[in-house]
């Protein structure tokens, strides 16, 4: 018996690995999100799964579950959004699991700021504008942040911010991140990405707040960075005709000359 944790991806049913949906199909019970994993990935459940939803349960009662299932015999699929290396909770359902010596799998998921990068077609990663992203969040009455991870700290590096879980947070974030990106910074919220109802709100730092639908309070990821702006950015050398690469050595004299020649 194996308790197989599967990151269900951002919202959209098809967003869903083959490994994921395989693993699904093989397992007499399913736990899942219910408030963030859409019902048609349960399509992929087994006929006669015994299927339950884990939004209005604590840890314990998931616990339960999960030994009920061991004691049976049954593998069980652990359905959490987006991907499980981030915000899922997965990492205290694993604690317990070892403690219980219930063996464990994980399959990955897309995630939450690869769908939302996806929903405004824009890399994150610009050559001379940001190499790097930032996935974080402010503090919540779930989580407080460890000392140090702050937005001001993060802003400083002047890279692509993935802001998760703070959109009722929003004057915080534009209080502390204005400073360093300016108020002419672009800023992009995606609420719900990959969902039927997705939504883009596209504005700078300084004028998102008016910009922003009243009603988005939740499911919301922002983005900050001048790779938003998706202009003034350089070409990157991989694809540069001079550029001197293993599959497209530029001279004889290339260190790989011989070797896409197939030398030793």
């Amino acid at each position: 018996m194996t308790v197989h944790f599967i990151g269900a991806g951002p919202g959209a049913a098809d967003l869903l690995t083959l490994r994921g949906r395989d693993i699904i199909a093989s397992c007499p019970v399913c736990l899942y999100a219910g408030s963030l994993v859409p019902e048609e990935i349960l399509s992929h459940c087994p006929e006669g799964a015994k299927i339950v939803n884990t939004a209005p349960m604590d840890l314990d009662q998931i616990m339960a579950e999960i030994e009920a299932a061991h004691e049976a015999g049954q593998d069980v699929a652990r359905l959490h959004s987006g991907d499980l290396s981030v915000w899922s909770a997965m990492g205290e359902q694993i604690r317990r699991l070892k403690q219980m010596g219930i063996p464990v799998s994980v399959t990955p998921g897309v995630p939450s700021f690869a769908a939302a990068a996806a929903a405004l077609g824009t890399e994150l990663t610009l050559p001379g504008l940001g190499q790097s992203v930032v996935l974080t969040r402010t503090p919540g009455r779930a989580s407080s942040m460890p000392e140090g991870e702050s937005l001001e700290n993060f802003a400083r590096t002047g890279a692509t911010l993935a802001i998760h879980l703070s959109i009722g947070n929003l004057d915080k974030v534009i209080a502390d991140l204005v400073p360093h990106y300016g108020a002419d910074c672009p800023v992009a919220v995606v609420y719900r990405a990959s969902w039927p109802d997705e939504r883009i709100i596209r504005a700078t730092l300084e004028t998102l707040k008016d910009a922003l639908d009243e009603d988005i309070s939740r499911t919301a990821l922002i983005l900050v960075g001048p790779v938003l702006k998706g202009e003034g950015f350089d070409e990157s050398c991989l694809y540069s005709r001079e550029y001197d690469r293993r599959y497209r050595p530029q001279s004889a004299d290339s260190p790989w000359s011989s070797w896409s020649h197939g030398d030793d």
